[in-house]
């Protein structure tokens, strides 16, 4: 039986997992800052991290999840523009703040609902978390780790190398990256000159008049750096240390970097054991980026209403198109691999009701016409599926796997091969085990008018009822069924091996 590994950037190796606490999991995953809509950049991470969640759920761990919401002044460091995002733009909307903070984070959470994402365990925001914040910043303050500047402070990187380094934990462990050549490509960014090295970061910021959003703190009105806001709350959700920390590679650094840092001084520990990072998407080839003009909102995405988009896409076809993909791979959005994705997903959906409208009660096997070939075919593959996602959540072997399946399906659906040909126990396994990828694993879900799986179910109910009217010779129910279907356009057929199927009129 093989056991789950995955990729720790931290070690930059497959490691077997191993959680803190047998039979719990601790995650952490940055959220997002919702001062504007959510756009396609956001769909990776979180449906790769939904998919771990589920998957962990499956092997049977109990799973805190923790997700949170950027609520605050986001003050960005090293390489970004140095802005108050949230207060900048509820400026340009007329909003206040909070009005508008709450607006992008009930967008965000509808596309996660459309995408079929379960919602986190916790849900924390920035906002609601400031004391927290400052009692850390207290902290590192107190063991000589942080410093103040004019209402301001910033995170001491020099002197916790020197420290820190010696017990193996130096800054830049994440990502790789030398102190020494972060110092000579930094930019110079608005009060730099507060800074005793460039490389430091900020802990707290002294809010400038004009500033909206801004809390009391011993230091004078100011807002939290984009950094703590995380430690802080991994730290009250999950504890000193944790099984897993998670978000798309570009947080690596300057974000994650900074908050092992944080929290290391704090509670003498590196926050996460596991540090797992997606991959980037790109769209034609390009970088998504304002400047190339192809910034794709979600909404944008499913309605089509964008220049580099021939049509909407739906969600589930957006999320089988993520899964395609192993996490760690980059991934290229455009209209003829959406176009693929979603043929894709009707032929793996259709395979998939197929199987499931078979009752295998109601069929009949037989030892001697088990053809061996393909049932070990069939039993290879599905334990297969087990494997690949216990190898770093590997989903595109998966879904090649499903493709494999999906020819017999059909060739059972089109009775060009007897259902015989397979044990029952191989059967009922392949019925098991596709629902469990499908749905529950990989989280997909019918989008066919009027929910089609639940029409399906209703159906089935509806055919073990005629079925059981039959046996007892109780014709008139038997027949009040097919023909009441039959009014609305559903034909019930009875097939020679004493399973019956339906079509759509």
């Amino acid at each position: 039986m093989s056991q789950l590994t995955v990729y720790n950037s931290l070690t930059r190796q497959k490691e077997i997992f191993t959680s803190l606490t047998a039979g719990r999991v601790g995650m952490y995953v940055c959220g997002p800052t919702v001062s504007g809509e959510s756009h396609l950049g956001h769909a990776r991470p979180f449906i790769t991290f939904d998919i771990l969640f589920r998957y962990l759920q499956y092997l049977g761990y109990k799973v805190r999840y923790v997700r949170n919401i950027t609520d605050a002044g986001h003050f960005e460091e090293e390489g970004r523009e140095a802005e108050d995002k949230i207060s900048k733009k509820a400026v340009l909307e007329k909003l206040e703040p909070m009005e508008l903070v709450q607006k992008y984070t009930n967008l965000f959470r509808w596309a996660m609902h459309q995408f079929n994402n379960l919602e986190p365990s916790i849900e924390p925001t920035a906002t609601g978390h400031i004391v927290e914040q400052i009692v850390m910043i207290e902290k590192i303050i107190e063991d000589g780790y942080a410093y103040i500047a004019n209402g301001s402070v910033y995170f001491d990187v020099e002197k916790y190398n020197n420290h820190f380094s010696t017990l193996g934990l130096p800054y830049g462990m994440l990502s790789g990256r030398v102190l020494e050549d972060q110092v000579d490509t930094t930019r110079d960014l608005e009060n730099q000159h507060e800074k005793r090295n460039k490389a430091d970061f900020a802990l707290w910021k002294n809010a400038p008049p004009e500033h909206i959003m801004r809390w009391k703190s011993p230091w004078g009105e100011g807002f939290p750096g984009w950094h703590i806001e995380c430690s802080a709350m991994s730290t009250k959700y999950l504890g000193h240390q944790f099984d897993i920390h998670g978000g798309g590679m570009d947080l690596q650094f300057p974000h994650h970097e900074c908050e092992i840092a944080q929290s290391t001084v704090c509670n003498q520990v590196t926050p996460a054991k596991y540090w797992l990072h997606n991959n980037m998407i790109t769209i034609n080839g390009k970088k998504m980026g304002k400047s190339y003009n192809n910034v794709i909102k979600l909404s944008e995405l499913f309605s089509g209403n964008h220049a580099l988009l021939t049509q909407g896409f739906s969600p589930m076809t957006i999320r089988f198109f993520i899964l395609q993909t192993q996490y760690r791979s980059t991934l290229d959005f455009s209209n003829e691999a959406l176009l693929a994705a979603g043929r894709g997903l009707k032929r793996l959906w259709e395979a998939y009701e197929a199987l499931q409208a078979f009752e295998p009660s109601a069929l009949t096997f037989d030892a001697n016409e088990v053809d061996v070939e393909l049932n070990q075919k069939v039993i290879t593959l599905l334990h297969e599926m087990d494997q690949f996602m216990d190898d770093d959540l590997n989903t595109a072997k998966v879904l090649a796997n499903m493709f494999e399946l999906v020819p017999v399906i059909n060739s059972f659906k089109d009775k060009h091969i007897a259902i015989a040909a397979l044990p029952i126990k191989t059967f009922t396994l392949l019925q098991q085990k596709m629902k469990i990828f499908v749905e529950d694993v990989f989280g997909l879900k019918s989008e066919l008018p009027g929910d089609h799986s639940k029409l399906n179910g209703v159906l089935q109910v509806l055919i073990q009822m005629r079925k059981k009217a039959k046996a007892s010779k109780d014709y008139v129910t038997s027949d009040n069924i097919r023909n009441q279907l039959l009014s609305v356009g559903i034909t019930l057929k009875d097939e020679k091996d004493g399973s019956m199927s339906y079509t759509l009129a």
